[in-house]
C-alpha cells in the first residue's frame, strides 16, 4: 500500500536513508531535513512524501514537489527502498505512484537529478529502464567530477 507519510513515520523514513549505502553523510543529513519539513509542515504543498508500506512496515518512500514557475513540471527529490527490500519491485511501485500523483496534478513533466558518479549507476539503470531519458548533463556540478545528469519523462496525455 502506498499512502502520504505522517508523523509516526518520520523515524522509518530516516532509517531507510541511513540503511542507503551510496548515500553519503551530506546526502542523508539533506534527506533527513527534507523529509521533516514535508511530514512536519502540513501547510507546505510544495513537498509530499509517500510511503509504502508492506505488512505494517516501511518499506520505501518518495518524495516529490512541483517545480515552482512552471505548469505542470514536478521534481521527484528522492526514491528510497531499504536495501532489504530493493528487488520486491517497491521501487518500481513507488516510481508508477509518483508518476500518477503527477498527471491527477495537471502535471506534464517528471524530473529527476542523478549524480553522475559510478556508484549511482544502479539508480540511473533504474531510470532507463522505466523509461527515463537523460535531458541535459551538467559537468562538474555537485564537484570536480561530480556530474549532474537530469533525468526526464513526458507524461503528456497519451502517456
Amino acid at each position: 500500500m502506498i499512502r502520504e507519510a505522517c508523523k509516526q513515520d518520520i523515524q522509518a523514513l530516516k532509517s531507510i536513508v541511513d540503511k542507503i549505502e551510496i548515500f553519503d553523510e551530506k546526502l542523508k543529513s539533506s534527506a533527513n531535513e527534507i523529509i521533516e519539513e514535508a511530514v512536519l509542515n502540513p501547510f507546505l504543498k510544495s513537498l509530499k512524501i509517500f510511503v509504502h508500506e508492506d505488512k505494517d512496515s516501511i518499506t520505501g518512500y518518495y518524495c516529490i514537489g512541483k517545480r515552482a514557475l512552471t505548469d505542470g513540471v514536478f521534481d521527484l527529490y528522492w526514491i528510497a527502498v531499504d536495501p532489504a527490500h530493493q528487488d520486491n519491485s517497491v521501487g518500481r511501485r513507488l516510481l508508477s505512484h509518483a508518476e500518477n500523483f503527477v498527471k491527477e496534478n495537471n502535471g506534464s513533466w517528471i524530473l529527476i537529478e542523478v549524480s553522475g558518479k559510478n556508484k549511482f549507476q544502479t539508480t540511473r539503470n533504474f531510470y532507463f529502464r522505466n523509461n527515463y531519458s537523460i535531458l541535459t548533463q551538467i559537468t562538474d556540478f555537485y564537484s570536480r567530477g561530480n556530474d549532474l545528469l537530469l533525468f526526464g519523462k513526458y507524461l503528456g496525455k497519451d502517456n
